[in-house]
């Protein structure tokens, strides 16, 4: 049986891994879409930054949040003038789990992308639809799979980050501490080895669900896209 904390460790680990997704999503279908559909002068620079944190160590990744947005980084300064801190806030726990997961999502998306038939927007055009509506009626139910399975895919390395928010904003129990955080911490605890493996268990069982439902959306989405075609 989960105690209370470790009910409250899940809880938190859920409401950072959604946040980062709320915030990621449309900046990840972004980017997506412009490595996916330009060329341009330094694109290859934006693809290597963008797919970067996953080659990078991710106490480094942490490393440049903390220069970044810490209380001297340009960004800090940015939002101290709105009255907005993500130092040792679950917030930025959120930040450092949108920016590990930032690269996996836009893999997903722009293979998605790439993979849809541009034959079948220039059609859509000349029926008559402007380009914001062949890309709503065409595009993006076609690329739907891949979103979706980006989403997963990065809400699940999302729950499961540990280094680039450890080295960000520290593990403070009830709000930045997160569910590999607390394991880490109990294993450093004399007699925390039970905690640790309740834990342990519910991480198995997040990523695994996030495995399945992956595949049950692509599925959906496939199906989703047999009805367009």
């Amino acid at each position: 049986m989960l105690t209370p904390t470790e009910w409250g460790i899940i809880w938190l680990s859920l409401k950072v891994s959604a946040a980062a997704m709320a915030v990621t999503l449309p900046v990840a279908f972004g980017l997506a879409y412009v490595l996916a559909r330009r060329r341009f002068a330094g694109w290859l620079l934006l693809d290597a930054v963008v797919h970067l944190p996953l080659v990078l160590p991710p106490v480094v990744t942490g490393w440049l949040l903390l220069l970044a947005f810490g209380a001297n980084g340009p960004a800090g300064r940015v939002l101290a003038t709105l009255g907005i801190s993500v130092m040792f806030r679950w917030t930025g726990a959120a930040l450092a789990s949108a920016v590990m997961a930032l690269p996996l999502m836009v893999r997903a998306m722009r293979l998605s992308i790439e993979g849809v038939d541009r034959r079948l927007e220039g059609a859509a055009r000349v029926l008559g639809a402007g380009r914001w509506r062949a890309f709503a009626t065409v595009t993006l139910p076609l690329a739907m799979p891949g979103v979706l399975a980006g989403l997963v895919l990065g809400f699940a390395r999302s729950v499961g980050e540990f280094g680039a928010t450890i080295t960000f904003v520290a593990s403070i129990p009830g709000e930045t501490q997160t569910l590999p955080l607390a394991i880490h911490d109990a294993l450093q605890t004399p007699g925390g080895e039970n905690e640790v493996t309740r834990l342990a268990v519910v991480a198995v069982l997040l990523s695994l669900g996030a495995l399945l439902g992956s595949e049950l959306l692509v599925r959906r989405g496939r199906g989703g896209v047999a009805h367009v075609l």
